[in-house]
């Protein structure tokens, strides 16, 4: 980490966007002198939010703009180091009894407490068979629920939790499970909702709610106010937040196309970008970036990676798949994009996970070998393949152009399309492309990745079937041994690396850059909106 601090502050020349946005906060709090004198904080990110539903947020630039307003049970500020947030006790009575109790100031935006009835309600939803959901699994531990983490068809509620008072409740679970899964997955990940106001919902209708649009009674923070499309999500402090009202009035995450962040970093107009694979500068900014009055970076490593998901329906020899992995050059990718701030690894699991199996061998660039396993294979070469890309994040577009290039010199004819991400979301979910470039940042846990691979997950874009290799996910998630639960992800590994459902092209480190103006508080790829209500900003 680099901290430059100047006398002469900040430049400021804000674009007509920024004065509209600036206008905008304080025009939405109290007039004349008392609303100059609020404090508002802008953040740069890339992709645009695709939902508010928590439960079903494919996306990384959906559930970041969730955080400011809603809370989970725990965060997560440094790798398994768990601190409470809704919950003030998230433990283990016996092997199969997880204990929840709530914080007793605990209350929603509208004032009404949030009780135990609430965390069942939503844990009700999340395993009901008519809400569509990208976390099922999170609860699939649950006692009463199939692998995919849902209920019995008809049934729509969970006998495995018990409501003991207002604050408190009991979750049975099928076995003993690894207590730092559930920790991360159901305590950190899963945003708790208001039964009192989504009660009277229909499950099979829950995603098109109005509230998902508007969410007009929230737990977090800070309070939604209204979401301009590609342009900025805008927060109000809430001054009643059960962990002490907000220090800074007005919040925007701004929508920037990654070439701008670092002018806008310099000018004034953000305060910081949030990293996370959805705000990155492109590498060759970030030199700029180091040099610039008033600001101060820092980098991270990080699970994120990036990742070629090919489409096993039209793609479908594994032979195939594995030429077309050595004809990429991804240390050219890595060097020439990122400057080397990263790795290349076959997995999605990074070094910086414990359970990444390194006995595997990973796949080298050979063009040679690729062309000859593409003959020996029979591929007809006047066919053509369609490689899908999102915008938004430079290096990822510019690395597409690196694959093109590669591929084609070992025969292959590439089709490269672009599309803004909510598409490249649409096109995953209906499997419409050959090969398709996108990033995710992965759970600590061995387990996140299934959300990928795993069959019937809701981003197996790549429509990949196996049983074998799904019950090895459903083994590893029940099991308490952490080494016996190694066995079954290196068996998981050994498949991903024969199979090739995917192949990670590169991992990458958060490269950050924060303004001297946040006196308190700065990104962090594990819970950057924990404290957001101790930030501050200098006057």
């Amino acid at each position: 980490m680099k901290k430059r601090f100047f006398s002469n502050g900040i430049k400021l020349s804000v674009t007509v966007l920024s004065a509209v946005l600036l206008f905008a906060g304080l025009a939405s709090c109290s007039g004349g002198d008392e609303a100059a004198a609020e404090k508002t904080i802008y953040i740069g990110q890339v992709n645009p939010p695709i939902t508010f539903n928590p439960l079903n947020s494919p996306d990384i630039g959906s559930q970041y703009d969730q955080g400011p307003m809603f809370d989970s049970l725990l965060g997560m500020v440094k790798p398994l180091e768990f601190e409470p947030m809704l919950a003030d006790t998230f433990e283990l009575k016996d092997p199969t009894t997880l204990y929840i109790k709530l914080n007793d100031k605990a209350k929603w935006t509208d004032g009404e407490s949030i009780t135990a009835e609430d965390v069942a309600f939503t844990l009700n939803l999340l395993a009901n068979p008519k809400t569509e959901t990208n976390i099922g699994t999170y609860i699939a531990q649950f006692a009463g629920l199939a692998e995919n983490g849902k209920l019995p068809e008809g049934e729509t509620e969970l006998s495995s939790i018990k409501v003991l008072d207002e604050k408190s409740l009991e979750i049975t679970l099928k076995q003993a499970i690894d207590l730092n899964m559930i920790r991360e997955q159901l305590g950190t990940k899963l945003f708790i909702l208001p039964k009192h106001v989504l009660k009277d919902a229909d499950p099979a209708e829950f995603a098109q709610l109005p509230y998902f649009l508007a969410p007009d009674v929230t737990s977090g923070p800070y309070k939604f106010v209204t979401y301009e499309k590609d342009q900025f999500v805008q927060y109000v402090a809430n001054e009643d937040y059960y962990r002490g009202a907000p220090k800074i009035k007005n919040m925007y995450i701004k929508l920037v196309p990654s070439t701008n962040l670092a002018t806008q970093l310099e000018t004034g107009e953000i305060h910081f970008n949030t990293g996370l694979g959805i705000g990155l500068f492109p590498s060759t900014d970030f030199d700029t970036v180091k040099e610039m009055d008033g600001i101060w970076t820092k980098t991270e490593p990080n699970t994120s990676v990036q990742m070629m998901l090919f489409n096993v329906g039209t793609i479908t020899d594994p032979k195939v798949r594995q030429a077309i992995v050595y004809a990429l050059d991804r240390e050219t990718i890595l060097n020439k994009l990122l400057k080397g701030s990263g790795e290349v690894v076959d997995p999605p699991y990074t070094s910086l996970n414990p359970y990444l199996n390194k006995d595997i061998p990973q796949y080298t660039y050979d063009p040679g070998k690729a062309k000859a396993m593409l003959e020996e294979a029979g591929w007809d070469f006047d066919r053509t393949i369609n490689l899908v890309v999102p915008i938004g994040n430079k290096d990822r577009e510019q690395s597409a152009n690196i694959i093109t290039q590669n591929l084609t010199e070992i025969g292959l004819k590439i089709e490269m399309t672009k599309y803004d991400f909510p598409t490249i979301m649409q096109k995953g979910r209906v499997h419409d492309f050959d090969l398709l470039l996108i990033g995710n940042n992965f759970l600590l846990d061995p387990d996140g990745i299934s959300v990928m691979v795993e069959e019937g997950a809701g981003l197996n874009f790549s429509d990949y079937h196996n049983k074998e290799f799904s019950d090895y996910f459903v083994k590893g998630r029940i099991e308490p041994d952490p080494a016996v639960r190694r066995t079954y992800y290196n068996e998981i590994q050994k498949i991903m690396h024969e199979e090739l459902p995917l192949i990670t092209l590169y991992s990458y480190q958060e490269l950050l850059g924060v303004s001297n103006k946040l006196i308190k508080g700065e990104p962090r790829f594990y819970g950057t909106f924990y404290d957001v209500n101790e930030w501050d900003l200098a006057e």
